[in-house]
């Protein structure tokens, strides 16, 4: 008998008991649906992280900062106990975080440890509000971005670094607030900014709105208004009106640039390196793998539930073969006698439960692809509205036929019980079977 031959006899045998098959196809079924959605699940929320979170930086770059050590591992650190006070300790932008300032001389020192190419001082800007024409004032914080860095638009452009006139990119929230009616209607329009010097007089700053950013799961900028580098100047003079250089020149953090093809052994002696001399270092690769790993933590766990329902069916395929060799007996007497190998006999019973596995996961498949995408779309529209680009469950083609790959080689290995017991069947004692 030729394998096609064996197929096609697989393929007719596995409908003889038309309720036990289909019964046994919904337990795989049950399975294959729930491994492709939470696949799915992974693949839509990982190249949302991909494509908006990898805005927080260029890979060849991370952020530096000498931390507080009074914050950390001390007296009174997380207790409520009072901390000794640093003159030098300054806000990180997060609530109940700081870090000692850097100075010139930091960023000096920075520029000499081996491995730097480049080191970029950050500034923190503090303005006091964000206003248009005479309406409301609304408090802002400034951001902006460093090469490599890229915010979602939802209308105009970024900032430009290299003009001297003063640009800003609001965050989609503000465009309704400042009275704007519109995206569109906001970019080019004008913005004032105030800020309060070091003697506590007030300044302005006035700026054209280039772009709108929309909402995003982790925009490198957050909530701020985006500024290019003639604003951020401006406002950094203004902020900075009666302090002397020492008392001006302090800085968050520092953007530090390595060579973009080093490999993951020396950024980490970088590290080691920044941390030789009080540094710490942060990579873009470090923010996204504590994101990327969650998910995948989560992910990993809803998987475990769906390889359970595949071994509960795996039992299902077992005990339909069993029954299926029981019930032609004779029939397999009768192949064996007609000069059928055992080989011929298992392969036979074999390609039945692979048949199975093939039906039960590509089922499976189909509909859980209907269903994510139905459901991805209605979330999209109502609770995560406020996500632009997220598809919170897609689906990759790869991922989708390894999924029914394993389920088929799941039956398969199912099967071979049965199997090795029809082919060890006696033709003899087979054909006297009542």
């Amino acid at each position: 008998m030729k394998i096609s031959d064996l197929i096609g006899s697989a393929v007719s045998n596995t409908f003889r008991s038309k309720t036990r098959t289909i019964l046994t196809i919904l337990a795989i079924f049950v399975g294959a649906f729930t491994l492709t959605l939470t696949s799915g699940l992974g693949t839509g929320i990982n190249a949302y992280i991909d494509d908006t979170v990898s805005g927080v930086g260029a890979s060849d770059a991370m952020s530096v900062t000498r931390a507080d050590e009074s914050a950390a591992g001390l007296p009174g650190a997380s207790s409520g106990e009072p901390r000794e006070y640093d003159p030098d300790a300054m806000s990180s932008g997060v609530p109940g975080i700081s870090v000692v300032a850097l100075t010139p001389h930091d960023i000096a020192t920075l520029e000499g440890i081996d491995g730097v190419l480049d080191v970029d001082a950050v500034r923190t800007i503090t303005p006091d509000y964000i206003q248009a024409g005479d309406g409301t004032r609304f408090v802002a914080s400034v951001g902006s971005l460093i090469p490599g860095q890229t915010v979602v638009l939802a209308e105009g452009a970024e900032p430009d670094p290299d003009t001297a006139e003063l640009e800003v990119a609001l965050p989609a929230a503000y465009v309704d607030a400042l009275g704007f009616t519109s995206n569109t209607d906001a970019i080019g329009g004008a913005v004032t900014i105030g800020i309060t010097d070091a003697l506590r007089a007030s300044h302005t700053v006035d700026a054209t709105i280039v772009g709108v950013v929309e909402d995003a799961l982790a925009s490198p900028t957050g909530s701020s208004i985006l500024v290019n580098d003639a604003l951020s100047d401006a406002l950094f003079d203004a902020q900075s009106t009666g302090l002397t250089a020492d008392q001006a020149d302090r800085y968050a953090s520092a953007t530090v640039w390595f060579d973009p093809n080093a490999t993951a052994a020396e950024v980490q002696a970088l590290k080691d390196r920044l941390a030789d001399e009080g540094f710490t270092g942060t990579t873009v690769a470090d923010q996204l793998g504590a994101i990327t790993t969650v998910i995948d933590g989560i992910v990993l766990v809803l998987n475990a539930f769906a390889v359970i329902a595949l071994l509960a069916a795996a039992f299902g395929i077992v005990n339909t073969l069993f029954m299926s060799v029981q019930e032609r007996t004779r029939e397999i007497g009768l192949m064996k006698a007609m000069g059928m190998g055992s080989g011929r006999v298992f392969t036979l019973f074999s390609l039945e439960a692979a048949f199975l596995g093939l039906l039960g996961s590509a089922i499976g498949a189909a509909i859980a692809m209907l269903a994510g995408s139905g459901i991805s779309a209605a979330l999209a529209d109502g609770l995560l509205s406020d996500l632009p680009g997220l598809t919170l469950i897609a689906f990759d083609p790869a991922s989708i036929a390894t999924i029914v790959l394993l389920v088929m080689v799941i039956a398969f290995l199912s099967g071979t019980l049965p199997a090795a017991r029809a082919a060890r069947a006696d033709p003899v004692d087979s054909l006297r079977y009542e």
